[in-house]
């Protein structure tokens, strides 16, 4: 399973980078915002910074929702940096986008993804990932992790290619249950990744050790 991170902050992202585990990042127009970078040129250079820091894959979005626009954004993205992922969303003109940068070698990642028929769709266009953000399901009361089953559960019935990139992650159980579905990757806060570290019997243990040894000095 791939651990990506849901963050524009370079300092989180340098952190979940020097953890050993980080195998790439998305963001979005709201994670830019809430960082405060703004502006075409701004966001581009971030993007180059974030590709700086990390060794895998970063989706970078598209604002644009007509068809024209969505191939032009991309495009410009693509050509950015090699680890760029276009991030496309689950509309008409997006899964037709999805088509062309499929043709074109682009790379991509279909997002706002609710549904295993848009899921469906997207990997018949050729998405290289698909995002179903199970956390916003989770908040209308509707079981996002029965999406992540529904998707792999089709996905392997016909052999499709497109990774399965659980999105909305909101806590570490989130990360364990997609992780027992199948998921191919999960993106979330980095607290997320964190979590997997603590357990209560780890630091009595660790106490313990090391207050055994310190009993002979």
């Amino acid at each position: 399973m791939k651990f990506f991170i849901d963050t524009a902050n370079l300092d989180q992202i340098r952190e979940a980078q020097e953890l050993g585990v980080l195998d790439g990042v998305t963001t979005n127009p709201s994670l830019m915002a809430k960082e405060g970078i703004t502006g075409k040129d701004n966001i581009f250079k971030h993007y180059r910074k974030i590709c700086d820091i990390v060794d895998g894959d970063v989706s970078a979005e598209v604002i644009a929702t007509d068809y024209e626009g969505i191939i032009r954004e991309g495009e410009e993205l693509a050509e950015l940096h090699e680890q760029i992922i276009v991030k496309v969303p689950m509309i008409k003109d997006g899964i037709k986008a999805i088509k062309y940068f499929s043709d074109k070698g682009i790379k991509t990642n279909c997002t706002l993804v609710f549904s295993a028929g848009q899921a469906l769709l997207a990997a018949k266009a050729g998405a290289t990932y698909v995002s179903p953000f199970i956390g916003r399901l989770d908040d209308i009361s509707t079981d996002g992790l029965n999406l992540i089953s529904e998707i792999r559960l089709i996905y392997d019935n016909y052999e499709f290619e497109t990774q399965i990139l659980a999105a909305s992650v909101r806590h570490t159980m989130h990360v364990i249950d997609c992780a027992k579905l199948g998921a191919d990757v999960m993106t979330g806060p980095l607290s997320s990744i964190e979590g997997l570290l603590n357990h209560p019997l780890t630091d009595i243990g660790l106490a313990k050790f090391l207050e055994d040894y310190n009993k002979g000095n």
